[in-house]
């Protein structure tokens, strides 16, 4: 059978999430989330995870068509029940320490005219049903990883003048470029990927900071790290000492901030997309560490609805250092998507902190967890704030003032 140039590099795609982003081991459980537009990669990641020996593969689709029409037709009660079965499913995954494949490849913008009060419900109530894999995902029990995939309706709102598979073609060509599937060897480019930024990890995990000092136009913001906090690369280790990728695209170090010890005002500088809609203009204002103010210039309500989530959702539970001078800041594409955006942008996150960014975290239980300063909430959402003007200080405990970032870029 005579492979095309999309299916090649689709087969090289399939090899590099299977053995560097969850890394499959022999014996090994998978579970892969994607929309059923991505059929062929899908059946590649499957064949390949089966090959390094996983002993089953599981696929959970969904088709955002169905879930935009659930959300039109259902009532708000409705969508804040879900059925036992589905929380029993998680919670046997979760204990069965499967590992996640999760496929992006929706429209960001799907969702646009849901009201704003039928996302929330049924966002909470799907988040709270995943708590237990969520448990696990954050608290690295398991390998765990996020890639993205092409399809039409995201690839024309990437490209806005082409249509079709010449739009699908082009995001897939940026896809397999800021992922390295375009070198000779995507494995070893890779490897030299995570060493590079490990190095950044490295010097400031040196460093120890006690604080950063953001400053950029929108943006005057102190946050408090807490002590033993850990910065963390692209590769992290599960529980059963396997090496992995969290994030394919990657360009970050990211740690978590001492949540009682935020204080400033803050401004995103990309469109944020969240259960199918956009939100663009996001501005901050923390006082001791909580969101005192909150509003945005496009999709105000789905953030108030995002602030409103839990008590962790008014504070940070990251911070991410990426250089604006990196592959996909350079591309100038604006992907409306977090993984991509991120990657272009020093980015925070509204909500739950990882547990292995601090020394101890992982075997703290929640009450530990908080005193240490680490936030705790059913959501995680990233949002990105870094630009040329960003520049960032490192404060020691003892005062000395060191540059980290200085117009975008590590100083």
């Amino acid at each position: 059978m005579i492979l095309s140039e999309l299916e090649q590099n689709l087969l090289k795609y399939a090899k590099l999430i299977t053995e560097v982003g969850i890394n499959v081991q022999p014996g090994q459980k998978v579970i892969i989330y994607a929309s059923v537009t991505q059929k062929k990669l899908v059946d590649f990641i499957t064949s390949n995870a089966y090959q390094l020996g996983a002993e089953e593969v599981l696929i959970e689709w969904h088709d955002i068509e169905a879930t935009k029409q659930l959300l039109l037709n259902a009532s708000v009660d409705t969508l804040k029940r879900i059925p036992q079965y589905i929380s029993d499913k998680w919670r046997t995954i979760a204990d069965e320490r499967v590992s996640r494949i999760s496929i992006i490849s929706d429209d960001p913008n799907a969702l646009v005219d849901i009201p704003a009060e039928k996302i929330s419900a049924y966002q909470n109530a799907r988040t709270l049903s995943q708590r237990p894999i969520m448990e696990v995902t954050t608290n690295n029990d398991i390998s765990w990883l996020v890639v993205a995939a092409a399809d039409v309706e995201w690839a024309e709102l990437v490209y806005p003048n082409l249509k079709g598979m010449e739009a699908v073609n082009c995001l897939w060509r940026e896809i397999f470029k800021t992922t390295l599937v375009d070198r000779p060897d995507p494995i070893i480019a890779w490897k030299e990927k995570v060493k590079d930024l490990s190095l950044h990890a490295k010097w400031l995990n040196d460093q120890n900071f006690d604080h950063l000092k953001y400053t950029a136009p929108g943006t005057d913001l102190t946050v408090g790290l807490p002590e033993g906090h850990i910065w963390e690369a692209a590769d992290s280790t599960d529980a059963q000492g396997n090496v992995f990728v969290a994030n394919i695209p990657t360009e970050e170090v990211f740690t978590a901030p001492d949540n009682r010890r935020i204080d400033g005002t803050l401004s995103s500088t990309k469109p944020l997309s969240y259960s199918g809609k956009i939100i663009e203009g996001i501005h901050l204002t923390f006082r001791n560490g909580r969101v005192v103010e909150g509003i945005a210039d496009q999709g105000n309500e789905t953030l108030q609805h995002i602030l409103d989530t839990d008590d962790g959702t008014r504070s940070l539970g990251e911070i991410s250092l990426v250089p604006d001078d990196s592959p996909i800041s350079n591309s100038n594409i604006t992907f409306f998507s977090t993984l991509f955006d991120e990657n272009a942008s020093d980015h925070v996150a509204l909500g739950e902190a990882y547990p292995f960014t601090i020394k101890g975290g992982t075997n703290w239980n929640v009450d530990e967890l908080r005193k240490h300063g680490m936030n705790v909430s059913r959501n995680h959402v990233d949002f990105m704030i870094g630009s040329k003007q960003m520049n960032i200080d490192g404060i020691k405990k003892d005062g000395t003032v060191v540059p980290i970032f200085r117009d975008g870029n590590w100083a």
